[in-house]
């Protein structure tokens, strides 16, 4: 027989089990929410220069990307297929320069959530390296290029957290960029094309990748870039750790598929490496590059885009 005190014992004992029954119950009702994914904190995608290296790699598998040859038209269907694989709703925007088909390619995401911000590369390559002094006839590979821009916006389709953005995105890659001062042909049509083609409300800001996967990167100010934007960006690669490869200083004016929106009156930045010594020239191959590169200039641009203000 229990005496009172020993009653009073068992019961404090019983209680404290059962509120620890209690609370390991609680814990497991939360590991569940969590491990489901009920209430549980975006946990977006960070931009990964290895990815993007895959997308350097596989534009190269197809041979140079000229304007309105077969590898150009698959060049063109690879970045339509990752746009729509990534959740883009993608499309092309067909058109003819010098009697030749080319083709830009559009993905678009978030529409309507806000104004229109543009993210762009080139993707064909020059039909002659007229820069290589031993083989100036042969075609240019175009690592960088053209395929070091477009690899930054493919990744970006797949890394950036669209939720956490305030305004439509377009990724752009415009064709017959790069075939200018050859057989009569101009420079920058793809994006003289859709800049002609917007209707207001203007695109906010547009922001240009070209040749940015050197593994030895120096990028300095285009000064025929917005000077505002530029600065902003440049701040935002310093912070990231990057002040060595962003230079903040004036080096080059560069007409680049940037120009068109920037006549428009639209915020327009190039970003590109333009100290890069196989430009035009048949050694312009992939063991030139780095995913470091191309992680930092995709990293600068992903912070910009999910921490800019509506």
């Amino acid at each position: 027989m229990e005496t009172a005190e020993a009653m009073r014992t068992s019961q404090r004992r019983r209680l404290l089990i059962a509120l620890f029954i209690l609370f390991d119950l609680a814990l497991a009702a939360i590991a569940v929410v969590y491990w489901f994914g009920v209430g549980r904190p975006a946990s977006p995608s960070t931009f990964s220069g290895d990815a993007a290296m895959t997308h350097v790699t596989a534009q190269l598998a197809l041979g140079p990307r000229i304007t309105g040859t077969e590898a150009g038209r698959a060049a063109g269907d690879y970045i339509l297929n990752q746009l729509a694989a990534a959740g883009w709703a993608a499309e092309f925007q067909d058109f003819e320069y010098q009697g030749t088909a080319a083709r830009n390619v559009i993905g678009r995401a978030n529409v309507g959530s806000g104004p229109v911000i543009i993210v762009g590369a080139h993707y064909d390559t020059r039909k002659r390296a007229d820069q290589d002094a031993n083989d100036p006839a042969a075609p240019v590979p175009g690592a960088n290029d053209g395929a070091s821009g477009v690899a930054v916006v493919l990744e970006l389709a797949r890394a950036l957290d669209l939720e956490v953005i305030p305004h439509e995105i377009w990724l752009v890659f415009f064709d017959a960029e790069d075939n200018g001062r050859l057989d009569g042909w101009d420079w920058i049509a793809g994006s003289r094309y859709l800049a002609a083609q917007l209707t207001e409300p203007l695109p906010q800001a547009m922001i240009l990748f070209d040749m940015i996967g050197d593994a030895d990167q120096q990028i300095y100010f285009d000064t025929n870039s917005h000077a505002g934007l530029s600065a902003q960006l440049w701040q935002i690669a310093a912070q990231l750790g990057y002040s060595r490869q962003f230079i903040p200083l004036p080096r080059y004016a560069m007409l680049d598929d940037h120009t068109p929106f920037a006549q428009l009156g639209i915020p327009a930045v190039d970003i590109i490496d333009f100290d890069y010594p196989y430009w035009h020239t048949t050694a312009d191959t992939a063991d030139k590059l780095s995913a470091e590169s191309l992680q930092r200039v995709g990293r600068t641009v992903e912070a910009y885009l999910e921490n800019r203000e509506p």
